[in-house]
């Protein structure tokens, strides 16, 4: 088993980061094999929309554009399972988690009716996000909006798709730095030191639950 570990936040060393290399151990304890990639280290856009990807003779789930993400999706598309973690930013996940979703999700999206996909392969998908906002307001104002891009991964890649968050989280370790006044640091805290041990170890079974043969 392969699997491939993508961190698309911009911050390599927290929140979203230590939950994927828990879940990159949770992987390796089922025996994967495990790679793990800090997305903003490439240099890559989203999709162009050049339509190069549909002309008949090109070559099927292949990305006319070959700039650091086109071997990325080469190596996601021969993985058994990838497990992608972003914070949620203004309501979204950030740029390069949708950048790595437009271009890995049209090269291999079929036009030509019938099966959806190009891809005969199987690839498991786990997404884990991140967010400032308390868990309810993720579950019920945040998670219905993310729904329909784990689902056209799933109808793509045909594996399973399974999720975490962990929410509320820490945004900076000294709040006294910075204009964050709406925030009470002590409870932030507490609130990190009694979950996020919790969220860390849901990512290490995320992390097996993906990579078990």
């Amino acid at each position: 088993m392969k699997t491939i570990i993508l961190n698309a936040s911009p911050r390599k060393n927290w929140n979203t980061a230590q939950l994927l290399r828990s879940a990159q151990k949770g992987a390796e304890s089922v025996g994967a094999e495990t790679e793990y990639i800090d997305l903003y280290d490439l240099n890559f856009t989203g999709c162009r929309s050049c339509l190069a990807c549909k002309r008949k003779e090109a070559e099927r789930n292949k990305c006319y554009w070959k700039d650091d993400l086109s071997p990325l999706i080469d190596k996601i598309l021969h993985a058994d399972a990838v497990i992608i973690g972003s914070p949620i930013y203004m309501g979204e996940p950030t740029a390069h988690f949708r950048a790595l979703y437009e271009r890995l999700a049209f090269c291999v999206l079929s036009y030509d009716g019938g099966n959806p996909s190009y891809f005969d392969g199987e690839v498991n998908m786990g997404f884990i996000y991140t967010m400032n906002a308390p868990k309810d307001y993720f579950e019920n104002n945040m998670h219905p909006a993310l729904k329909p891009t784990e689902y056209f991964y799933g109808l793509l890649l045909h594996g399973k798709v399974e999720y975490m968050a962990s929410c509320d989280t820490l945004q900076v370790s000294d709040y006294s730095k910075y204009s964050m006044g709406a925030f009470d640091e002590a409870e932030k805290k507490q609130q990190h030191s009694e979950q996020f041990p919790l969220d860390l170890e849901k990512a290490y079974r995320l992390g097996a639950a993906m990579s078990e043969g």
